[in-house]
């Protein structure tokens, strides 16, 4: 047996679990074939003896291939995906029979592959790995390029919106409205309009490049330095920001200030602004047309 015969023995070995974690990522089995093929590609490149634990490095690469693949998806902005009836998959490596395995790939459930759908590509990874798969945060961190704890919110907040059944927001129409009013006073310099979609006790919090976290309390007093910086509006989009409703600045394509927004009412009552390059790069951020 050739030393690539036996490489590629070794990650048979794998499959079906690497399939396992790219169908519950992806949904999509051309996507699945294309994750895995690539493992078995990055694998045959790569030096196999300096790799100690080939199924944790080959869970590690299908999932960072599923993250691309996902992040490149919601870029394109394409519908949301409608899952594959399940196949033949497993997390089980053990000789499992197709029809076994086809059984365990039903107790996924299209239901949840569709809720799934609905998570930023990072809470869903981080979910994903670590509530399905076991994989410590410490392990997911990397992948996703954030901290430990921040991977371990990731997961927290994709578990809430999954247990919370997926089901549309019936405020989200309502958010989209005060975003673009929020947007077109901010673009007009229009300070009364801004106060209108403000809750009056508006508390703002902002986390920029230099010095410690600020708190501003007031509709009024942020509304004032927000026109002040209109000429920033022109480079301002709707965004989901860590899937919450929101707005970035993104003067030539990079984003250089996110703002998060908490509402009830109809009315933004929290405001998060992010403009520290370090918490930038942690941020998932998908721009609404």
């Amino acid at each position: 047996m050739t030393e690539r015969d036996y490489l590629a023995e070794r990650f048979e070995e794998h499959r079906i679990h690497l399939r396992a974690v790219a169908y519950r990522m992806l949904g999509s089995l051309s996507d699945v074939d294309d994750a895995v093929q690539e493992a078995w590609l990055r694998l045959s490149r790569a030096d196999s003896d300096a790799i100690d634990n080939l199924g944790g490095w080959l869970t590690t690469v299908v999932a960072r291939v599923s993250l691309d693949m996902l992040r490149s998806r919601q870029s394109r902005r394409e519908e949301p995906l409608t899952p594959d009836a399940p196949e033949p998959i497993a997390t089980d490596n053990t000789g499992s029979s197709p029809e076994q395995e086809l059984l365990l790939a039903d107790s996924v459930g299209l239901a949840l592959l569709v809720v799934l759908d609905r998570l930023t590509p990072a809470e869903r990874l981080a979910f994903v790995l670590h509530d399905m798969f076991a994989l410590p945060f410490e392990e997911i961190a990397p992948i996703v390029g954030r901290s430990t704890e921040a991977a371990r919110q990731l997961a927290s907040r994709a578990r809430r919106r999954v247990r919370g059944g997926g089901a549309p927001d019936p405020d989200l129409v309502r958010q989209r409205e005060v975003v673009e009013a929020f947007l077109a006073a901010l673009r007009a310099g229009d300070f009364e309009g801004l106060l209108a979609v403000l809750d009056p006790d508006l508390v703002v919090r902002a986390d920029m490049a230099a010095g410690a976290p600020t708190e501003i309390r007031g509709a009024a007093a942020w509304a004032k330095g927000a026109v002040a910086y209109g000429h920033l509006a022109q480079f301002t989009q709707p965004a989901l920001v860590d899937g919450a409703i929101g707005v970035v600045v993104a003067p030539h394509g990079k984003v250089v200030r996110a703002l998060r927004f908490t509402m009830a009412n109809g009315k933004i009552t929290e405001l998060e602004v992010i403009g520290n390059p370090a918490r930038l790069g942690e941020l998932d951020v998908s721009v609404i047309d």
